[in-house]
Order: structure tokens, then C-alpha cells, then sequence
């Protein structure tokens, strides 16, 4: 009998992190959110009803009156989580 060649997979996730974030936050459904990198420096995720208002990779510091203004919350990354 021959031993089976392993399998591997990649699966790619939209918004996924920021998915992950809804799950326990049911009532954020219909908010939209972004998620950021250590320390708050920059978003890492956006939900797509953020996307509209925030590019990835934006300074959470240069944003962070912009996203209140239009009703984004944003999250500390939680990669335990994720």
C-alpha cells in the first residue's frame, strides 16, 4: 500500500478579520467596521460597508475623526481570535 501525498489547501477570506470580529458582536451587523494592526497603527480589515470610507493601510491617528463622523467602529486586532 502506498502512503497518500498530502493535501493542502489555501483559502482566501474577504474582510475576514473584521468578519470574525461580527460573530461576537451581532449587534455591529449592520455597522461598519474596520480592524487594526498592533498598537492601532493602521487598518488591517474593513467590512465592506467600510470600505467606502477607508482605505487599507490608512494611520488609525489620521482617520480616527473620520471614521467616528461616518459611523465606523474600529477594533484592536484580536489574533487569537482570528
Amino acid at each position: 500500500m502506498t502512503k497518500p501525498e498530502p493535501v493542502f489547501a489555501l483559502i482566501d477570506c474577504n474582510s475576514f478579520y473584521a468578519s470574525c470580529e461580527r460573530v461576537f458582536r451581532p449587534d455591529l451587523a449592520k455597522t461598519p467596521i474596520v480592524v487594526l494592526s498592533n498598537n492601532d497603527g493602521c487598518v488591517i480589515a474593513r467590512s465592506y460597508d467600510a470600505k467606502p470610507f477607508v482605505k487599507m493601510g490608512q494611520p488609525f491617528f489620521q482617520i480616527k475623526d473620520h471614521l467616528r463622523r461616518n459611523g465606523v467602529v474600529a477594533f484592536s486586532s484580536n489574533y487569537a481570535l482570528y
